[in-house]
């Protein structure tokens, strides 16, 4: 039997009939530890589903450190300290922007308002970080991006590789965030000072939308 659940409202992509199927039985046969946890493998689809989502924000693929990744880009258990480097200067950046500050790295409150955390892969093993990278989630991302833009969404879109992935976004009325990424490699690159969140908040407003509430 599954240990994966396709959640429901994204199950119509292809991906799910063409693409799924041999990647959980490559993840069955593996004998590494796989992150995140197999029931945390779609949280990301499960917590916001597409007639829902009104941000995208891409990262790259799970955290390789047991225990952290539940899931949603960015995002690790609330018990986790210190915090992610990368989501460290999420949070330096997001009070610099709006002066709030978050008590821990749980981002589900985020997820729950519409804001997509989307990996471009959705598994790794532990500790090999880009261990799954050719496993085939490229086309669910891609698919999920094509989705998510019939209608105007905001895609923030942090470093190269989710800036590569635009090309996949359909052409319409979209806010589009290009960054530098907020690992400590790069956040001074442009990253710091870029105020993603107020931008995001501002463009809703004027879509007509409620803004995000990023304490949440």
């Amino acid at each position: 039997m599954s240990t994966h659940s396709i959640p429901a409202p994204w199950a119509h992509l292809p991906f799910f009939t063409q693409d799924w199927p041999g990647i959980e039985a490559a993840l069955a046969e593996e004998t590494r530890q796989i992150l995140p946890p197999n029931a945390d493998r779609f949280a990301a689809l499960d917590l916001t589903p597409p007639d829902q989502t009104r941000v995208v924000i891409l990262g790259q693929d799970p955290y390789p450190t047991p225990g952290h990744a539940h899931g949603l880009s960015f995002s690790v258990e609330p018990d986790v300290r210190p915090l992610p480097r990368s989501l460290g200067n999420i949070y330096k950046e997001l009070e610099s922007d709006l002066e709030i500050t978050r008590p821990n790295g749980d981002l589900r409150g985020w997820a729950k308002q519409g804001v997509l955390l989307l990996n471009t892969a959705l598994s790794v093993p532990a500790g090999e970080a880009d261990g799954h990278k050719r496993l085939g989630w490229a086309q669910l991302v891609h698919q999920i991006l094509g989705q998510c833009s019939t209608r105007p969404t905001a895609f923030i879109l942090w470093g190269n590789t989710a800036q590569k992935l635009e090309k996949f976004i359909q052409s319409g009325d979209h806010l589009i965030l290009k960054s530098a990424h907020p690992s400590p490699l790069s956040a001074r690159r442009g990253f710091f000072g870029s105020r993603p969140f107020s931008n995001v908040n501002d463009w809703l407003t004027q879509q007509g939308h409620s803004p995000i509430d990023w304490s949440q």
